[in-house]
């Protein structure tokens, strides 16, 4: 059983959470997958950006307000 650790994206309304989790990788077949409480974390984070409480889903990772860059033009 080999564990990596990566960074998933979170996204909800104008917020996005950058979380690390492990990811779990063995012979069974159902490879790569997540423990259950990196799942119950990713869960966490997108029920507190969903509700706005920014605070709690900042301490389980990084936390960004996403803004539009511009308008694209149509000729």
């Amino acid at each position: 059983m080999i564990e990596k650790k990566k960074n998933k994206l979170i996204h909800e309304g104008r917020y996005a959470a950058e979380v690390e989790v492990e990811l779990i990788d063995d012979d069974t077949g159902w490879a790569p997958y997540l423990s259950v409480g990196d799942a119950r974390k990713l869960d966490a984070v997108r029920a507190a950006l969903k509700a706005g409480r920014l605070a709690e889903a900042s301490a389980l990772g990084r936390v960004f307000e996403l803004q539009p860059v511009g308008q694209r033009e149509t000729a």
